[in-house]
């Protein structure tokens, strides 16, 4: 592994500008050309191609460009689609393989992969995507954002903010995965309090003066609960009610989902009622209840107000505590619901009271966890067939 020269152009920026994993010498000579030719000194050559690349960066900050090598790969793009989970969605990739094959290059694009070229590759043509790349002028088809995740309680008390907050916590922290998350309950939100955090006036700040969101205002005012895992959360006095339009938390949105790989939303019911776009962008909905005859009528009312899911946007019913005292049974609950939920999670005593000692300190609950791990599984594509011991890592 080598990294060029310091200085030129771009030598005054702290870190890299770009990372090639490249195992083909000649394509790797063309690579070092292109990057001359824009005067990039600060690129790293890794050994390896695309497997060494995902390696790397699962523990450090990704650059800007990231070219990799997918050549003699059976399932190329099920090692793109991996590379791309732990990757900043600021990064651009560029692939280069062996293959002039039109299905995978379509393929690739639509998994956000900025350009794809097989060998032997043409430098004007490397040259320009990556300029493009490093502009930010390469095909906003290409751009990639991060998923967005909203988790929407039919009523309070079902449990949303905990499912919530653990997702994002596990994604975070044994997916290494960077999150965001939003509690758009401003004046009695827990979320922060589940992640040991203290409350701030940056999402008040974001969402009455929107116009002021810029990558230096989520510095200083983001609330860093852990290396990957970052929040927004306020706190405001009950006497001062906010107001604030659709459009500013939409323009949020879009800054956030730019930067992190997923964006979590505890979305208050009252809130949700008045953002039916927010709720209708493209991610998952996770839609919270417990199994009591009233949750139950409140999920097909709240199904019937959101709509069949599409090929971009998916509701996924998750019944909470089933078996606690009043629990209907499921299938009087699915009968009373119009449908039975997707996922069942059922009644923990000890979730409630692990969540007062904050996420960090969680207590084992294997059962409580075996049903998680199935929302996880929807939230980040995992396959269904999932080897055991990825599940042991997801709750490592």
């Amino acid at each position: 592994m080598d990294t060029l020269s310091p200085k030129g152009a771009l030598g005054s920026e702290p870190s890299l500008v770009a990372m090639v994993f490249v195992r083909d010498r000649d394509a790797e000579g063309v690579v070092r050309l292109s990057l001359s030719d824009l005067g990039i000194q600060e690129a790293m050559f890794g050994n390896g191609g695309i497997a060494a690349a995902a390696a790397e960066l699962a523990h450090r900050t990704s650059p800007r460009l990231l070219v990799v090598d997918i050549a003699g790969l059976d399932d190329p793009e099920k090692h793109v689609r991996e590379l791309v989970e732990v990757t900043d969605s600021g990064t651009g990739i560029v692939v280069i393989g062996d293959r002039n094959d039109i299905v995978l290059y379509r393929n690739l694009r639509q998994i956000g992969v900025a350009e794809y070229f097989f060998t032997p590759l043409v430098r004007t043509l490397v040259t320009k995507a990556f300029n493009s790349v490093l502009t930010g002028t390469h095909n906003e088809r290409a751009a990639r954002t991060g998923k967005l995740v909203h988790v929407l309680g039919v009523r309070g008390g079902v449990g949303a903010t905990t499912i919530a907050v653990r997702c994002a916590w596990h994604l975070a922290e044994s997916r290494q995965r960077p999150v965001a998350f939003v509690d758009l309950d401003l004046y009695g939100g827990d979320a922060a309090l589940q992640m040991n955090a203290v409350p701030n006036n940056a999402l008040h700040e974001a969402l009455e003066h929107s116009e002021r969101v810029d990558d230096l205002f989520l510095e200083r005012g983001i609330i860093h609960v852990s290396k990957r895992l970052d929040m927004l959360a306020s706190l405001e006095p009950l006497e001062s009610p906010l107001e604030f339009a659709e459009e500013a938390f939409l323009s949020l949105l879009e800054t956030l989902l730019y930067r992190y790989r997923y964006v979590f939303v505890d979305m208050p019911m009252t809130r949700a009622q008045a953002m039916m776009r927010v709720m209708h962008m493209p991610g998952t909905l996770l839609l919270v209840s417990d199994a009591r005859l009233v949750s139950a009528r409140d999920v097909a009312r709240w199904r019937e107000k959101i709509g069949p899911n599409t090929p971009e946007r998916s509701t996924l019913h998750v019944l909470n505590k089933n078996g606690a005292e009043g629990s209907l049974s499921l299938s009087d609950f699915a009968r009373a619901a119009g449908g039975p939920p997707d996922i069942v999670i059922p009644y923990v005593r000890d979730v409630g009271a692990g969540s007062n000692l904050a996420v960090q300190g969680l207590p084992e609950l294997p059962a409580f966890k075996r049903a998680l791990s199935n929302v996880l599984r929807q939230i980040s594509g995992e396959a269904a067939d999932a080897q055991p011991s990825l599940l042991a890592r997801i709750f490592a």
